[in-house]
């Protein structure tokens, strides 16, 4: 019977060796599984701060998307008016070219007509000194005629 007991003891040992080296594992395994759930945990916490920071940023983008959008949408708009001004500015331009070749034309037409009116005033100058002549030659051939009238009159006498 004692060796019935010590055969025993020695299970009893054996179990209870078993069983600590399996409470041992089961605590070491238990603490792996801590550590792994504060890193997981710690993980989680930083994967949820960069979240937040994303979601930060993705706003704050959004909104600047949106300004920026609004700005377009504005500048859009304003080249239009200078689109529209340029057209209105091109078309005067268009205009003021066009009367500026009619008056150039016309320049051109008055500066004809004016060397052509010089031209008869040159000729009339001409004639005008020449026919002063003829008068100024026919008026002393006058004063000689009357002035041999005179001399025959008083011989007459």
């Amino acid at each position: 019977m004692k060796k019935v007991l010590l055969e025993m003891e020695d299970q009893k040992n054996s179990y209870e060796q078993k069983a600590k080296e399996s409470l041992q594992k089961v605590l070491e395994e238990k603490m792996n599984a801590e550590q792994q759930l504060q890193s997981t945990q710690r993980s989680l916490a930083l994967a949820e701060q960069k979240c937040e920071e994303w979601r930060s940023q993705y706003e704050a983008l959004k909104e600047d998307w949106s300004t920026l959008g609004s700005q377009h949408r504005e500048l859009e708009s304003q080249l239009n008016v200078l689109q529209s001004k340029l057209q209105g500015a091109d078309s005067r331009d268009l205009q003021m070219n066009q009367a500026l070749r009619f008056l150039e034309n016309e320049h051109q037409e008055l500066q004809a007509k004016i060397e052509c009116l010089q031209g008869d005033r040159d000729l009339c100058s001409l004639d005008t000194q020449d026919l002063q002549g003829l008068l100024q030659n026919q008026s002393l051939q006058l004063q000689e005629q009357e002035k041999l009238l005179t001399k025959k009159g008083q011989q007459i006498y």
